[in-house]
C-alpha cells in the first residue's frame, strides 16, 4: 500500500510539472495563428504589464478568441539578410560591427541565421551549421564573407531567408535585411516574396543602406515589409547610425507580447486581414504593430540548407 501510495505522489508530481510547463513554454500549431505584438505609448516607448483581456483580435473584421497569451523576454530565431552587392563594401566593417553588438546584447539563447545575397543566397556558417548563439562565431563567418559583388536578387533571396528562418528552434522569429529594397535579378517578383512573407511568422526589420547612384534602390519596399510584419524601417542618414539602429531593433525584439488564436477555416492562398488594438484603462494613445496580415496554406518549395550556394 505505501508503494501504492508513493508511485501516486509521483505521478502527481509528474503532472502537476507537466501542467506548469504547458502553461509557461509554447509551441505553436499548425492550425493556429501566432502574432507577436509590440505595443507604445505617445512617445514612442514601450507599454508592459497588460492583461490579456486588454488585447482585442479581429480577423476580417470578425472577433477571435485569444487561446494563448504570454509577455516574455523569450528567446527568438534572427535571420540576418544582407546584401552583399552595390556599395557594401564600404559599409562592411560598420556593419559587421552593428551586428556583433547587437549579438552581444540579446537574449543569451537567441540563435542567428546569416545570410549574405547578390544574384545567389549564401549561408556563411559551416555546413554541418545552420544557426549559431556565439557573437564572435558570427562576427567572425561575416569578415570572411562579405563581400560587394555581382547582381542583385532580393526577392528571390528574402523568400529563401524565410523558409529558412523556419528551421529554428524558438517560435518567435524576425528577420533583419540589410539592403536598399533592389532588384534587378530574382525570378520572383516582390509581391511574390511578399506572399511567403506573410505565408509566415516572421517579423521583419529593414535597415536601407541607399546609394544615391544606384538606379534600382527602393526603400519603399522594404517599408512596406517591415509594416505588413509589424517590424519597424529605418533608413539612417549616415553608416555611422547603424549601431544605434540595432539597439533599436534589439529592444522591439524584447518587448512584445505573444498572442495566438485558432481561425476560422477559410480557402488556402487567401489573405486574411488582422487588427489588434489595446483597450487599458487610465492608459491613452497606445499604438499597436503586428502583422497586418497572413496568407493560408501557400504552398512553398522550402530550401534544404545543403542547396545554398556557398
Amino acid at each position: 500500500m505505501r508503494r501504492l501510495t508513493v508511485i501516486t505522489a509521483l505521478l502527481l508530481a509528474v503532472g502537476l510539472l507537466v501542467s506548469i510547463s504547458a502553461q509557461t513554454h509554447f509551441s505553436a500549431r499548425s492550425d493556429l495563428v501566432v502574432l507577436n505584438v509590440a505595443v507604445t505609448n505617445d512617445k514612442g516607448g514601450f507599454v508592459s504589464g497588460l492583461p490579456a483581456d486588454a488585447f482585442h483580435v479581429r480577423e476580417e473584421g470578425q472577433p477571435q478568441r485569444v487561446s494563448f497569451f504570454a509577455e516574455q523576454d523569450a528567446p527568438a530565431t534572427i535571420g540576418l539578410l544582407i546584401d552583399a552587392s552595390g556599395s557594401m563594401l564600404e559599409n562592411r566593417d560598420r556593419v559587421i560591427a552593428g551586428i556583433t553588438e547587437f549579438a552581444k546584447a540579446s537574449h543569451p539563447d537567441d540563435e542567428f541565421l546569416p545570410l549574405v545575397f547578390n544574384e545567389h543566397v549564401t549561408a556563411v556558417l559551416p555546413s554541418h551549421q545552420r544557426f549559431t548563439s556565439d557573437p564572435a562565431e558570427l562576427r567572425d563567418a561575416l569578415t570572411g564573407n562579405l563581400s560587394a559583388r555581382g547582381r542583385t536578387a532580393f526577392h528571390d533571396a528574402l523568400a529563401h531567408a524565410v523558409d529558412a528562418i523556419g528551421q529554428g528552434h524558438h517560435e518567435r522569429k524576425g528577420l533583419i535585411v540589410l539592403s536598399d529594397g533592389g532588384d534587378n535579378q530574382s525570378r520572383l517578383t516582390f509581391n511574390e516574396a511578399l506572399e511567403r512573407v506573410l505565408a509566415s511568422n516572421v517579423v521583419i526589420y529593414a535597415i536601407a543602406l541607399v546609394d544615391p547612384l544606384a538606379l534600382d534602390h527602393n526603400p519603399k519596399a522594404l517599408r512596406r515589409l517591415a509594416d505588413g510584419t509589424g517590424g519597424l524601417a529605418f533608413e539612417p542618414d549616415k553608416v555611422a547610425q547603424i549601431g544605434q539602429v540595432f539597439q533599436s531593433i534589439g529592444r522591439d525584439i524584447r518587448s512584445r507580447y505573444t498572442l495566438a488564436y485558432a481561425p476560422a477555416q477559410s480557402k488556402a492562398g487567401q489573405l486574411r486581414r488582422i487588427r489588434v488594438t489595446v483597450e487599458a484603462p487610465g492608459r491613452s494613445s497606445l499604438k499597436v504593430r503586428t502583422r497586418t496580415g497572413y496568407v493560408t496554406s501557400v504552398p512553398t518549395q522550402t530550401t534544404n540548407a545543403d542547396e545554398v550556394a556557398r
